[in-house]
């Protein structure tokens, strides 16, 4: 069923979105990493390091999950488990150099690969592609100030 916000369907807005994403996030060739590891990283290079509980939440997945995973990106070099300046006990994650370059390199692959594609659209497309990005960087501001990236943006 169609919902509509005045003149969106978001019901369209998100079948477009789902099929973009289908196929944006296969645009990457370098590393094939799992969807939780490569949002794990992805989270880490936009935020401030994160402890293992709000990573937890922000993954939608086990604590012993994202422990487990934690441990392998560790032991690769990816991210690094640093003191917690508020809590002597607690740890915070941040991701390393190594992590970074990789997020780096998937998103090179991605453009070197999307270039091409959106060659093949209209101007016409560009235009309203371009024209889009505003509102699609403040819904996801919007999103993000409303916790569903399992912190508010107040607290990155």
């Amino acid at each position: 069923m169609a919902q509509r916000t005045t003149n969106l369907d978001l019901d369209e807005m998100t079948r477009a979105v789902e099929a973009f994403n289908r196929v944006f996030i296969r645009l990457a060739t370098v590393q094939q990493l799992s969807f939780t590891t490569l949002s794990v990283l992805h989270t880490l290079e936009r935020s401030r390091p994160l402890s293992l509980k709000e990573l937890t939440s922000t993954e939608q997945v086990t604590q012993s999950a994202m422990t487990q995973l934690v441990t392998r990106l560790e032991r690769d070099g990816l991210v690094e488990r640093v003191p917690h300046p508020h809590d002597g006990r607690g740890v915070l994650v941040r991701i390393t150099k190594a992590g970074a370059a990789l997020v780096q390199a998937r998103r090179d692959s991605r453009l070197a690969k999307l270039g091409p594609i959106v060659e093949r659209l209209t101007p016409a497309e560009r235009r309203a592609i371009a024209a889009a990005l505003p509102a699609l960087r403040h819904i996801a501001q919007l999103g993000a100030a409303d916790g569903l990236l399992g912190f508010t943006e107040q607290e990155r």
